[in-house]
Parts: structure tokens; C-alpha cells; sequence
């Protein structure tokens, strides 16, 4: 089946990053499905007042996220929103969210995402993950070339997702007010109700050390603050899992 008709791909691009427009407009090209540029929140140039209307400095969910966003941060949760919003607009069945900074092959991507379409209004999102997962998770469905898993702990980075209409409206109605990074709160299952499936082989790979490194994350942080990171991540990340396998139901 063709998946033309059903999926548009929507790529998050940030003005001002201009070194990465030669690889946005590589992935127009390359991608299998249409697609067009999104104008990426530049978080950066928010002022105060806007930030603190959409983001809780608060943890709002469980458990306890120890870290401010950074304006990059919240800049970036609202591009992916203003994803969601054009997925529900363009009146298509899933839309496909990439981020500037990934690489496509094209072959073994168009297989994934093509099996990925199959699945995607009963699971709500596939995540073609840019790195190997450790623990991919129950195997929900497969084919010679590609294998659907359900991780227990749903992995960070959404580098490239495929949503259902139905999932990006949910997302949508959650998030006016969010309190962690996009990529967090997607793996909270047990507040979205959505369980993101993996594509394993992806067909994606990081490509931001190539194309002038991160946009979101604040350059030169003071190493007290740094430190305070690395003390505090595990201890985040243990209690992410233990709620994972607490709330470790699939869905209905």
C-alpha cells in the first residue's frame, strides 16, 4: 500500500541555525512521505512572561523532575507542540515529526516507516530512535525487515516519530502546561496513557556533531551546576524506571 495519502512528514527547523538548512533541505528530499519545513520555536528569544505562561517550574507529574529547563528546552517542547497542531490540521491520519539535526537512509527508513503506518493507530506513536536500545521491550510485530517493540522504559529523544491523529490530540490537550523536556514527558506513560513503540532498525541516525552541535542545550554551564546534573540524573532515571515497571500495563 502506498503510504503517501495518509502520513505528511513535518521537519522542525530553527531559523537561525542556518548551518543546518543544507541537511533540512537533504531530508525533504530523502524523506518517503511529503513533507514540509516547520518554523521552530526559538525558545531563546521568549521573553519571561512567555515562558512562565507555558512552563511549570513545578513538577506537575510524577516523579519529581529535578532540573529548570533550559529557554532552548521549552523552545523545543513548543515546536514539537506546534507539531502536533499542524498533524491535527492537515486532517491526515499520522504525521511524522523529525527533528533538523538526524540523517535518513532512505531504504531501510521508507521500510520501517511503512510498517510503522500499519500499527500506528492502534499504539498512538512509533519512535525510530537514533541510537541502539538496550531493551527494546516485548516484540509487538515484525517482518524479515523490521521488528515493533515495546519498551518498559519508553527511550529519550524525539529525534523522528510518527503520531497518530488521535496521539497528537491527546498530547496536545495535556501540554498547555508542561513541566520537563518533550522527550520526559513522553516517556511519563502513566500520564499521557500512550505506550510508543520502537522501530527497530530504525533507519535514522544523529547527525547534530556534524551540522554545528545543539541548539537547545545552554553552552558553558557552570560546573556546579554541571555536577549537580550528573548527581541527580541517575537518581531521576531510577525512579522513571521504577514507575515504568509499576504502571508496566499495555494499553487497552
Amino acid at each position: 500500500m502506498n503510504m503517501n495519502g495518509d502520513i505528511e512528514a513535518f521537519i522542525i527547523h530553527l531559523a537561525r541555525a542556518t548551518a543546518r538548512r543544507p541537511q533540512v533541505d537533504h531530508l525533504l528530499k530523502a524523506c518517503p512521505v511529503p513533507a514540509r519545513v516547520l518554523d521552530a520555536v526559538d525558545g531563546r528569544a521568549m521573553s519571561e512572561a512567555e515562558i512562565d505562561a507555558v512552563y511549570s517550574r513545578k513538577s506537575m507529574h510524577a516523579p519529581h523532575y529535578p532540573f529548570e529547563m533550559t529557554a532552548g528546552e521549552v523552545g523545543c517542547f513548543l515546536s514539537h507542540r506546534k507539531a502536533w497542531q499542524a498533524i491535527v490540521a492537515c486532517g491526515r491520519d499520522a504525521g511524522l515529526v523529525i527533528e533538523d539535526d538526524v540523517e535518513i537512509d532512505a531504504d531501510v527508513f521508507a521500510t520501517a516507516l511503512e510498517f510503522a503506518r500499519e500499527h500506528v493507530s492502534a499504539h498512538g506513536i512509533v519512535q525510530f530512535q537514533v541510537r541502539r536500545i538496550a531493551e527494546p521491550g516485548p516484540l509487538i510485530a515484525s517482518t524479515d525487515a523490521v521488528v515493533l517493540a515495546r519498551p518498559m522504559i519508553i527511550p529519550l529523544r524525539a529525534s523522528c516519530t510518527l503520531y497518530s491523529r488521535s496521539a497528537a490530540e491527546r498530547l496536545l490537550a495535556q501540554t498547555g502546561r508542561f513541566d520537563r523536556p518533550i522527550d520526559g514527558h513522553v516517556q511519563l506513560h502513566w500520564v499521557t496513557g500512550l505506550r510508543p513503540l520502537i522501530a527497530v532498525p530504525s533507519g535514522v541516525r544523529d547527525k547534530a556533531a556534524d551540522i554545528g552541535g545543539t541548539t537547545i542545550q545552554a553552552r558553558n554551564v557552570p560546573w556546579r551546576q554541571r555536577l549537580r546534573r550528573e548527581l541527580l540524573r541517575p537518581i531521576y532515571r531510577a525512579r522513571v524506571s521504577a514507575l515504568s515497571r509499576r504502571h508496566d500495563q499495555p494499553p487497552e
